[in-house]
């Protein structure tokens, strides 16, 4: 392939100027390694460390844990599940306080919410689960578990790998016989921004409810949960929300349905009173008793710094400038890789793209690794996928353009 100089020096430019023009830009020096040239294209996967990270981590360790000991859970650490969950509602989520906590994994928080969400419906004649064919693989597998569990049926909707899944197809999928949804807001793969509040309202028409996969939404989408009136929620804090590799999850339950909602993993730390250590369980009342085993309070703690930041720079500039780093992905896409071959696998339109895009390519598991080996870090995806994760806080305009550049060189030349 060959590449107009002038076409070359106008998208370097570009990129320059759009980093001069960014408002979040000063941010991306807080993170750990920004100051390599790594283009780093998964924030999507994991998110990129904080540099206050470290030093968190290591005050807890010397003044928290080491200093304070087992005084600690008494002093703070009991409390910050729900603490932060809180801040998280208030940051992103658009959640009130009381609704949000940090625990467990993102496939255990679903199991808890979809499991709790059943136990809502009273209905005998609503025994179907709706999902679609293409959501993340444990949302999939999971609700295949619970439904032999309970004796239900699965109804799917064929979602297109290249999109996602649309108010149309929720509102022919549901009726008298659903009793929950399972959506992601973000698709895995597309990077598919679905309707949340329109599907939400599609669901509850239908006399059921919806339990939303904000993993790849929290932190690069503004999502509004309370206003939308959603039922349940979960996602995880390691990819936009910098927590590190298996951090803890987020549970998301509405007010209305926290009164005597019961979840099915009882645990020590979702007990009324924790330490009483007396026989039989009754939970503790409202978001806390979706606790089951104790916290993880490292993640948490790696958790504040993000939370922070995003509270400073706000949701709303947060996703202006993802808008402009898909938008110029695509501007590269266009010129480098479509006359290359590549195929964009993300919908254009800017409401409805989340903070990845999409290749596809059938060179893309070989290039994949040759990236890796040069500091060029996108993720592959089977069967010829590659996905070019943006998180704005971290992620630069020149950044992009340099990781881009590599992928257009080396594409094999037809």
């Amino acid at each position: 392939m060959t590449t107009v100089h002038g076409t070359e020096d106008a998208l370097r430019q570009r990129a320059a100027l759009l980093d001069a023009e960014d408002p979040l830009a000063p941010y991306r020096a807080r993170f750990i390694g920004t100051d390599t040239e790594l283009s780093y294209l998964d924030g999507n996967s994991l998110g990129r460390p904080l540099k206050r990270t470290a030093e968190d981590i290591n005050a807890f360790i010397h003044a928290g844990w080491g200093a304070r000991l087992i005084r600690g859970w008494d002093e703070e650490w009991l409390e910050m599940p729900q603490a932060i969950g809180d801040q998280l509602g208030h940051a992103v989520l658009g959640a009130a306080p009381g609704q949000t906590i940090i625990a467990d994994s993102t496939t255990v928080v679903l199991y808890k919410l979809i499991r709790a969400a059943l136990a809502v419906v009273k209905d005998s004649a609503r025994t179907e689960i709706v999902l679609d064919t293409d959501n993340f693989p444990t949302d999939r597998y999971l609700v295949e578990g619970i439904a032999r569990e309970e004796g239900l049926t699965l109804r799917w909707i064929d979602a297109d790998p290249a999109a996602g899944v649309t108010v149309e197809q929720v509102s022919e999928a549901v009726g008298p016989a659903t009793a929950v949804v399972l959506l992601s807001h973000v698709a895995y793969r597309s990077g598919f921004l679905a309707d949340l509040p329109a599907i939400t309202a599609a669901v509850h028409d239908a006399g059921a409810l919806v339990v939303w996969d904000l993993c790849h939404s929290a932190g690069s989408v503004e999502i509004g949960l309370d206003a939308s009136g959603v039922d349940f929620a979960a996602g995880c804090t390691y990819k936009y929300l910098n927590g590190g590799p298996g951090s803890p999850a987020f549970a998301y339950v509405n007010a209305r349905h926290l009164p005597g909602l019961a979840q099915p993993i009882w645990g020590w730390m979702g007990r009324k009173d924790a330490f009483e250590m007396g026989a039989g369980y009754e939970a503790a009342p409202g978001i806390r008793g979706f606790l089951s085993g104790t916290p993880a309070i490292f993640g948490m703690i790696a958790m504040r710094g993000t939370l922070d930041l995003i509270e400073e720079a706000g949701m709303p500039a947060i996703r202006e400038k993802s808008l402009r780093l898909t938008a110029y992905a695509l501007e590269l896409h266009d010129a480098w890789l479509a006359p290359a071959g590549v195929k964009l696998a993300t919908p254009r339109a800017p409401e409805q793209r989340g903070s990845h895009i999409s290749l596809d390519h059938p060179a893309f598991r070989e290039v994949t690794a040759l990236l890796w080996d040069r500091d060029v870090i996108p993720d592959f995806r089977a069967p010829e996928g590659i996905r070019i994760g943006l998180s704005p806080l971290s992620t630069g305009f020149t950044e992009l353009h340099r990781g881009m550049a590599a992928v257009r060189d080396l594409l094999p030349r037809a």
